[in-house]
């Protein structure tokens, strides 16, 4: 039997046999400093380090528990498919159920293809609209993650914004010379761009959440459509954090707007390795089998992300969107007022249940903004309430997600550390 470590047991460990000691950047804390917790239970909003230590968890898996930690329903669909197997490498009904439960959702959506990961979703989808276009760049904005394939590792988002690298070394500059990077929100930009160049897509997420939240203004979105229709592009909404989390029809419901392809993850999988990239049944024929666009995976369509992902969707009704929005709202009321308290000068953005705190006199519209808010004191507060029983983000530049587990007594534990964190700090 293996004898459970301490959190400073695990991380010398785990630095002996795993770069940083993390699977994921991020996650080694470098960007606020101290050791990571290392998780070895969950339920609810509640995750139990090593050492037994209990947070109100705001990471929620990167967004992708927004029914909370070891839901039941989640938990008994989980158990029920592995007693049949975990993998099948052959079509199960469960991808046909989730599949049309997307479609039914989303309206500029007709099929979809699931793959494991955003990273693929992404990936797949640009592959796609070089295909359909015949052409090959791809115009994308600054500070958006979009996964870590080659060329989307050009002025990153995510992980790379947390340790300031521009791009990733190991990437051919023949790779990256087709990826053009504008600032986000500038739609003026990206018409010069499109104008000037034959783009085969527009990337974008519709709220971007690897700058921190920042909700652009309708008409830049708007605009980008406007120009791809003008010039030929795709557009691509890159929803793998928005999709099934700010509405049932992700951001392009809120706004309004049908993008040609869209790339989900996160939610449709429950807490399960999961991505998909989704379109009109005239784009997605052209995708193998039925065109000569490749693209394969052996656990695409995974029974267990399936299984899960479809009870995490029944438990999204109306009520608990409109439950999400409500406490993303009020966290974001009381985390102004409290930092107003506190003397701080703070702006804190939200969009239903995603929100980020950014130590800056001004609102954060694009990557440059996110950088020059205050990054060490965001790593002192991020600290302080990490003392506190709160888990944040280990990063400014990741959003706070909210699950519905989060109820009001979650909501106040949180609102408390933070008052005391920022007269911490200030």
């Amino acid at each position: 039997m293996t004898l459970v470590s301490t959190n400073r047991e695990l991380l010398e460990r785990a630095r002996r046999v795993m770069p940083g000691g993390v699977s994921s950047p991020v996650r080694a804390y470098g960007a606020v400093g101290g050791e990571p917790p290392f998780i070895v239970s969950a339920e609810g909003c509640h995750v139990t380090d090593a050492d037994g230590r209990e947070y109100v968890d705001l990471v929620s898996s990167w967004g992708a528990l927004i029914a909370g930690h070891a839901h039941p329903d989640v938990i008994a669909a989980i158990e029920t498919q592995a007693r049949r197997g975990t993998s099948y490498g052959a079509p199960s009904p469960l991808e046909v159920e989730l599949a049309e439960k997307i479609t039914a959702s989303v309206a500029s959506v007709e099929m979809v293809r699931f793959v494991s990961s955003g990273t693929e979703a992404v990936m797949s989808a640009l592959r796609l609209a070089r295909a359909a276009t015949g052409r090959d760049t791809i115009l994308k904005f600054a500070g958006s993650y979009h996964g870590h394939a080659d060329a989307l590792l050009s002025k990153a988002g995510s992980g790379l914004a947390t340790l300031g690298l521009p791009d990733s070394a190991g990437v051919p500059a023949a790779v990256a010379r087709d990826m053009i990077t504008v600032a986000y929100g500038d739609l003026d930009a990206a018409a010069h761009v499109a104008s000037a160049t034959p783009l085969a897509a527009i990337l974008v997420e519709p709220v971007a959440g690897n700058m921190g939240c920042v909700v652009p203004d309708r008409a830049f979105l708007v605009g980008l459509r406007t120009v791809a229709d003008r010039t030929g592009a795709l557009l691509v909404f890159d929803e793998v954090i928005t999709g099934f989390r700010v509405a049932r029809s992700g951001a392009q419901g809120v706004f309004g707007l049908r993008p040609d392809l869209s790339c989900f993850g996160k939610i449709i999988g429950g807490g399960l390795p999961v991505g998909a990239y989704a379109g009109s049944r005239e784009l997605m024929s052209l995708v193998a089998p039925l065109g000569p666009v490749y693209q394969a995976g052996t656990l695409s369509g995974n029974p267990l992300a399936m299984a899960a992902g479809l009870a995490t969707l029944e438990l999204l009704d109306d009520g608990a969107y409109t439950t999400l929005e409500n406490r993303g709202a009020r966290l974001e009321r009381e985390l102004a007022s409290a930092a107003k308290a506190a003397g701080i000068v703070a702006r804190v953005q939200q969009a239903g249940s995603l929100l980020t705190l950014f130590f800056t006199d001004r609102a954060v519209r694009n990557e440059h903004d996110a950088r020059t808010s205050d990054r060490g004191r965001f790593a002192r507060f991020h600290a302080a309430m990490l003392r506190r029983g709160v888990m944040l983000p280990p990063s400014q530049f990741e959003c706070w997600f909210l699950s519905l587990a989060h109820d009001d007594g979650a909501i106040e534990t949180i609102v408390d550390a933070a008052a005391a964190s920022l007269e911490e700090i200030a």
